[in-house]
């Protein structure tokens, strides 16, 4: 089929969350269902054993937490750029590699599309981040080339790319009625992205705005590294985390580290991975932590934990209350508290390095010492109450936007000219 719409799809391929946009030349963007009517779903896939069906989004957790025998796939965004991104692992008895993974991904999002528009569309802008990796340019633009080579395999002819804060600016600025300077802020699940850019509804028009982006950063600091750092405080110590053995040695933490890091948990139930984590009972005094660790790698209850985490500080910074991260899949009452004060506590060091980076983003800016107008926030982790407190200190006095957190960028993107 081919594309006879005049217009560009956005699509925000996420860390944690993806959403996809519509826009043609006279109309405004609009997002697109791709979950009955949630205009946003987890870019997650689950690949089920029992029906030998693959399931996306909210659809996939579901299957995978109601118990399906199957192999659940999140964050796959962080594998680009990674050797990681071309090994193969088993699903249903067969190799599959994880870019064919990012390609069945994107070919869900726009069999969805073609749902919606009545169309498959063709040409497509997509979002990335200011840096898929830190200071390694080769493996960055590796990361990109492999997104691009993802989504030509499943139809795009057509395939540019615009930085994800860029996008969000140029969505922020339709709502805009004067002219402003603006700190973009797309917090993402796995990138904190920048950019200092003016906007105003007498610029939106203009074909070329190389001239109003004004300066971009990025750092490789996002939602799931917040949850990683919540996990190895909460949880992995009741599997032994800082736990010291008989011989007054920690329990080496290799493996709580992975457990605690979305994209790498799979990793862990591959049999050499269970052989070496069985090897650790003789670096436990207490039997009991070890036999948890195992007992979560032989169930496949990772996932699971890292899913409750991410739960509880969502709930802990919306309530700005104490929260249980609910541990019953793995033992009965078991569970982890976690309070605001702890949570800020615990992910300082991360905010401190996120902060910086706007800091950085506006000195590079050049704006001697003037402030930017407001600071628009975008992103699933920029609601996070820490890093606004945070940022809020850094930049006293600058208004702060909360704009559409997922999909913002994509209906950016969709307005791009990439």
């Amino acid at each position: 089929m081919t594309d006879s719409l005049p217009g560009t799809l956005g699509i925000d391929f996420g860390t944690s969350n993806s959403s996809v946009s519509w826009a043609d030349a006279h109309g405004p963007a609009r997002l697109i269902p791709l979950e009955g009517e949630a205009t946003s779903m987890p870019t997650a896939v689950f690949f089920n054993a029992e029906d030998h069906c693959t399931h996306f989004g909210r659809d996939a957790v579901a299957q995978y937490l109601s118990g399906t025998e199957g192999r659940l796939m999140r964050s796959l965004k962080s594998l680009l750029g990674s050797p990681l991104l071309l090994e193969t692992t088993e699903v249903n008895h067969q190799q599959i590699s994880f870019q064919d993974i990012v390609a069945i991904f994107l070919q869900a999002l726009r069999e969805r599309a073609e749902q919606a528009l009545g169309v498959a569309p063709t040409r497509v802008v997509m979002g990335r981040p200011v840096h898929f990796v830190d200071d390694n340019p080769e493996r960055d633009a590796l990361a990109q080339r492999s997104l691009q080579q993802a989504a030509h395999a499943v139809g795009f002819e057509e395939v540019r790319f615009q930085l994800e804060p860029i996008a969000a600016a140029l969505d922020h600025e339709r709502r805009l009625t004067r002219e402003s300077l603006v700190l973009v802020a797309d917090i993402g699940g796995g990138t904190s992205d920048f950019t200092v850019v003016r906007l105003g509804p007498q610029r939106m028009h203009r074909v070329d705005r190389s001239d109003d982006v004004l300066a971009t950063a990025g750092v490789h600091v996002g939602g799931t590294d917040f949850d990683q750092r919540l996990s190895l405080a909460q949880v992995m110590p009741l599997l032994g985390y800082r736990h010291t053995g008989p011989q007054g040695r920690e329990v080496p933490h290799r493996v709580f580290m992975d457990l605690s890091t979305w994209h790498l948990i799979q990793w862990l139930y591959h049999p050499r991975a269970m052989a070496q984590a069985q090897a650790l009972r003789v670096n436990y005094s207490e039997p009991r932590l070890h036999q948890r660790l195992m007992e979560v790698l032989q169930h496949r209850l990772g996932h699971r934990i890292a899913f409750e985490v991410e739960q509880a500080k969502i709930r802990c910074s919306q309530s700005d209350a104490t929260t249980q991260v609910d541990l019953s899949s793995l033992e009965a009452g078991l569970d982890a508290a976690m309070d605001p004060a702890h949570m800020q506590a615990q992910l300082a060091a991360l905010l401190e390095r996120t902060v910086a980076c706007a800091h950085a983003c506006v000195q590079s800016a050049g704006l001697g010492q003037r402030m930017p107008d407001a600071i628009y926030l975008t992103g699933g982790s920029s609601a996070l109450r820490p890093f606004q407190q945070a940022l809020q200190a850094a930049f006293a006095g600058v208004p702060m936007v909360e704009g559409d957190l997922f999909g913002g960028v994509a209906s950016g993107l969709a307005y791009s000219r990439g």
